[in-house]
């Protein structure tokens, strides 16, 4: 609940929960993380949520692009280099809300950073534009038919049908119907507190993926129809750096996706070594998912993986794995 009090500082304003000066306007977004009751383990599922998603399924591509040396130590340091830039970033935050200005979001760091109206005119359209797109591309993805995702995630509910029935007769938008309407009902959470079951739940699929993605690419690699190894580095001259460049933004941006400001704002008070501890949680995810699948599908596949590495399960529309691990 927001309350009206007194300001003992000089910047006139309202405050919330935890008696912390917040923004005069509380508009839909403020509203939505402002409900500061989360535990730290709460940080941990959201940041999880936020940081491991499908595109890790790259990471053997990278690798490819990088070889087994150069694809561990970017790996290895963009774990380090995100990790101590959340957390500073975390003790930024804090900093701020003991001196009573409380960031809740990237809006409100961007207009106290580089001033007003940076926040409305450049950081929101640009969250709204990103968030647009990752919301529709998730329901089209979603409802792919299995030609077209094989150039990017194919692993969705319309190939999961037609492996089971080759011959249904469920359509493309029956699939996109239905990742819309749970897009739908995701969208009427109340608040960023409110989805922390729903992110354990995501956090526990993660790492369900993740373990049958290796699973799946060491049992490629033992097997009869383990392709050829290479592990040499592709590409020639000019391309083999243009391919490295590639790599090390695929790495980067797998890693790039936490919202700190967002999510620090769902913790109760004292919110001091919080962050940390979610950030812990996150992490421990973080390390155990991206280097068993980057490792593992580098191995199995040597330097031919693709985009997502579940389209080198198939071959000629036949899988290598048992059918039932899809």
């Amino acid at each position: 609940m927001v309350n009206v009090a007194p300001n003992s500082g000089n910047v006139p304003g309202t405050y919330g929960e935890n008696g912390i000066n917040l923004p005069k306007e509380l508009d839909a977004g403020v509203l939505f993380v402002l409900k500061s009751r989360g535990l730290w383990l709460h940080c941990g599922y959201h940041l999880t949520t936020a940081i491991v998603a499908p595109a890790l399924l790259s990471l053997p591509f990278a690798f490819g692009l990088l070889g087994w040396v150069g694809g561990v130590v970017c790996l290895t340091m963009a774990a380090l280099v995100t990790f101590y830039s959340y957390n500073l970033l975390s003790l930024v935050l804090d900093h701020h809300a003991q001196l009573g200005k409380r960031q809740l979001r990237f809006r409100d760091m961007a207009h106290d950073i580089l001033g007003p109206g940076w926040g409305k005119c450049f950081v929101g359209p640009l969250q709204l534009g990103i968030c647009y797109g990752a919301v529709i591309a998730c329901i089209l993805l979603g409802g792919q038919k299995p030609q077209v995702v094989y150039n990017s995630f194919w692993s969705c509910l319309q190939f999961i049908y037609l492996l089971s029935k080759p011959n249904g007769n469920l359509q493309l938008y029956h699939f996109v119907v239905i990742f819309g309407a749970l897009m739908l009902v995701l969208a009427q959470m109340p608040s960023f507190h409110s989805l922390r079951h729903i992110n354990l739940i995501s956090l526990v699929l993660c790492l369900a993926y993740c373990a049958c993605t290796t699973a799946g690419a060491i049992y490629i690699g033992y097997s009869k129809k383990a392709p050829v190894k290479d592990y040499s580095v592709t590409g020639i001259g000019i391309n083999r750096i243009f391919g490295v460049f590639n790599a090390i933004s695929i790495i980067a941006t797998t890693y790039g996706n936490g919202i700190i400001p967002e999510i620090q704002a769902t913790i109760a008070a004292p919110v001091t070594g919080k962050m940390f501890k979610g950030l812990l949680v996150c992490y421990d995810v973080v390390i155990s998912t991206f280097f068993s699948v980057a490792i593992s599908g580098y191995w199995a596949f040597g330097n031919q993986p693709k985009g997502s590495i579940l389209q080198n399960f198939m071959v000629d529309g036949k899988p290598l794995v048992p059918r039932g691990f899809f």
